[in-house]
């Protein structure tokens, strides 16, 4: 495989469906382009299964090395892997290595990544938020006077 997937209008899977699918023989996956929706990803079971191993290593990997006490490890490699983190402050990073290890052994065990991929999101944006001083008063300042009545939350049926 020389590439990691490589892009194809989705028209062409629906109108050469066996030439198009033996590109997954040289490239990782495909990304079917789509007017009017999101792209797809089409790869096949085995590509998959292999992605999904080096996640459960990596996740694994992690837990063993917070597990045995090696965070150090860890705080000095997250800056390489997560660049924008060197804007969190000290206290967060524990925080961020314990939610990053838990949610990832979740996530694997349920074969679904969309957790760690929305964790990783959220941290950022609170990374985002740290390297602006004008935004991070904004958002930490007290607010003045009564911010007015709450209603009841809802009752749930």
């Amino acid at each position: 495989m020389t590439a990691a997937y490589e892009d194809v209008p989705f028209s062409e899977l629906l109108h050469h469906p066996a030439a198009t699918t033996r590109r997954l023989d040289e490239v990782r996956a495909l990304r079917l382009r789509r007017r009017d929706a999101e792209d797809l990803a089409l790869m096949s079971v085995d590509q998959m299964e292999r992605d999904a191993s080096v996640v459960d290593f990596t996740s694994r990997l992690l837990a063993g090395l917070v597990r045995t006490e090696n965070v150090a490890a860890l705080r000095q490699a997250l800056p390489e892997a997560l660049p924008w983190s060197t804007f969190l402050p000290e206290e967060d990073i524990d925080t961020l290595l314990t939610e990053l290890v838990d949610t990832a052994r979740g996530a694997v065990a349920l074969d679904n990544l969309a957790p760690i991929a929305l964790l990783l999101t959220q941290w950022k944006h609170s990374a985002e938020v740290y390297a602006d001083p004008a935004l991070l008063a904004i958002l930490t300042r007290e607010l003045e006077g009564d911010l007015g009545p709450v209603p009841p939350p809802e009752a749930a049926e």
